[in-house]
Parts: C-alpha cells; structure tokens; sequence
C-alpha cells in the first residue's frame, strides 16, 4: 500500500492556491478540468518530498459551491493498493463496510471508525470488473 493524497474541497481555488503555493510553497503537479461534472482538481506536492509520486494535496474546487459547512470541506485519504478485490474482501472479513464497492476494478471506498472517508485506488491498470463487486449497491456516504 503506498499513501497518495488528502483531499480537501475549496471555495476559492485562486485564494487556496495563493495560500499553499505562494504562502506555504507547495507546488502545483498535475490540474484537471471537469466541465461534465463542474469541478476542478489541483494536485499540489511540498518541494522536498521528490518527484516519483510524492504524497499530494488534493485540491477540489467544485464550481457551484460557495462555501462548505460541517467539515464538508475535508474529502478523503488515498491508498493505492496492490488488490483491491483481495483487500476489499479481507477488510469485509473483519467487518469492514466496503461503502463503495470496487465495480469499476478500480476505486472503492471506506471509512475509519472516526468516519474518515478512505479511497483505495487499484495500483497500474483497473482489474477487470467481476462479482460479487459488480452488482454490490452503495452503502452510506463516503
């Protein structure tokens, strides 16, 4: 399992921007337009963590929002995880609700006991997509 990012959703993406790259010295690694869904992701990475792959700030900037409330504006931490069917299916043995089943082979999502919000992300390429994953419903939010 290696850590990749913590999400955090903003208001105003150019004060957030001021605020982590200009103030605090972070650097933009990598931005993605949306225009389907109206959000923008900014990945932001500190100087000294290297350059394969360090661990990122996610920056979510949903268009139509304007402002969040009762913590709404933290997102999720994300692991890239060698199986995911193989840890989804150990996490569920411990008693885990899998809050977002892996349909895709790809992305599912947890949370911790203090209701943190866990993606894990399948490292390389989605495994093709096979039951019980499939046709697993949503549980909750995450």
């Amino acid at each position: 399992m290696k850590y990749l990012h913590t999400m955090a959703r903003v208001s105003d993406l150019d004060a957030s921007l001021d605020f982590y790259c200009n103030k605090l010295g972070l650097k933009e690694v990598r931005r993605s337009e949306h225009a389907a869904g109206r959000f923008t992701l900014v990945f932001l990475a500190a100087p000294g963590d290297g350059h394969d792959n360090p661990p990122q700030l996610e920056l979510t900037y949903n268009w139509d929002e304007h402002g969040y409330a009762g913590g709404r504006n933290f997102g999720h931490l994300a692991y890239a995880v060698e199986d995911i069917y193989a840890l989804c299916e150990q996490l569920m043995a411990a008693g885990v609700v899998i809050n977002r089943p892996p349909r895709d082979g790809r992305m599912a999502f947890v949370r911790s006991p203090d209701d943190i919000s866990i993606e894990l992300l399948q490292r390389g390429q989605a495994l093709p997509p096979r039951e019980p994953w499939l046709s697993m419903p949503n549980s909750g939010q995450w």
